[in-house]
């Protein structure tokens, strides 16, 4: 059976969704075994089922308490992607900030044949990414150049 659009959209909002509701066992079921994470323009990442539950273990306990809000903006999607545009309202210490994030979900397939997610492109300031990284941040290596 071929991957679809409509496959995709699914498994992207599964993601989301298993996010939001901070799931961390499940999420990690929507990702190949060594996902791969990227934050842009910073030209840093993660790579690592571990390293990325261990990211995700502090985005739920630390980044989502700050959130007040937010709100998807716009969402993409074609048969290996889905990109998803939202504002999140985060307070920290008191003050109130709101940060434009861009996430492109890219499918993967595993050596099994199914399909699941290689990991995430982020597009965010250095200070969104510190605050979702927290500790993890200094973890984060250098992209690879592509020259």
């Amino acid at each position: 059976m071929a991957w679809s659009l409509s496959d995709m959209i699914e498994l992207g909002h599964r993601h989301a969704r298993l996010e939001a509701e901070r799931r961390l066992d499940p999420l990690m079921e929507t990702l190949v075994e060594s996902p791969s994470y990227e934050f842009h323009p910073l030209g840093l990442g993660m790579s690592g089922g571990d390293r990325v539950r261990r990211y995700y273990a502090q985005f739920f306990e630390s980044f989502m308490e700050k959130i007040v809000g937010y709100e998807l903006l716009h969402e993409w999607a074609d048969e290996r992607a889905v990109v998803q545009e939202y504002d999140i309202r985060v307070r920290d210490g008191g003050i109130a900030e709101t940060h434009r994030v861009i996430g492109i979900l890219f499918a993967e397939d595993t050596p099994d044949g199914r399909t699941r997610l290689g990991g995430e492109r982020i597009y965010a300031s250095e200070r969104c990414v510190r605050l979702m990284a927290g500790d993890v941040f200094d973890e984060f290596e250098p992209l690879a150049s592509a020259d």
